[in-house]
């Protein structure tokens, strides 16, 4: 009985170390951010300024749609969207495929983000997207976590995949919108 006892003492803890590790990545990028030196001359694949602020506007709103039909998506595969028959196995590579291609997208965005302005917490918009943006990447880990680990409970891919989406859409609703109407977000 020590045995199992030990086993199942050493898979806790063993899952508690792989929660931590979303959690060390949005600490380590809050913390870069604060201490980083912003340089708002950095640019975006050759654009400065407001052209580089209208391409993250751009790829922001690819983000988004990608995360979109990754709920559909989902919701297909787990046999929530009663008009459609069970997914082929095509819709979960593609599942996978746009899942990557999403993380691919915010990648020099984040970058241009975090080293062309820090996390700045200074008002309501810039907290919110500041601290959303790094909290995507602790969403993308956890997301990936949770997939690997098959023996988790069954709520935990939703909830790991919803939270991803939601952190997208406040990303999203922060910055891009608020670029794209003129510098305003309702309630920002």
């Amino acid at each position: 009985m020590d045995g199992l006892a030990h086993r199942a003492h050493h898979r806790r803890l063993h899952d508690v170390l792989w929660l931590l590790l979303p959690v060390a990545v949005v600490a380590g990028l809050v913390w870069f951010g604060r201490v980083h030196t912003p340089d708002y001359q950095t640019g975006l694949f050759g654009q400065y300024a407001d052209d580089a602020r209208r391409l993250k506007a751009q790829l922001g709103s690819a983000l988004l749609c990608l995360a979109l039909i990754q709920v559909i998506l989902a919701l297909w595969i787990y046999g929530r969207l009663p008009a459609l028959r069970a997914a082929p196995h095509r819709i979960h590579t593609t599942h996978r495929v746009i899942g990557l291609l999403a993380f691919l997208v915010s990648l020099p965005v984040a970058r241009h983000c975090i080293t062309a302005y820090g996390v700045q917490l200074t008002d309501a918009r810039r907290a919110l997207h500041s601290l959303t943006g790094c909290f995507l990447y602790g969403a993308f880990v956890a997301k990936v976590v949770v997939v690997r680990h098959r023996r988790w409970p069954g709520w935990a891919l939703p909830l790991a995949g919803g939270v991803l989406v939601t952190v997208i859409v406040l990303i999203w609703y922060s910055a891009p919108l608020w670029y794209l109407n003129g510098h305003q977000a309702p309630g920002l």
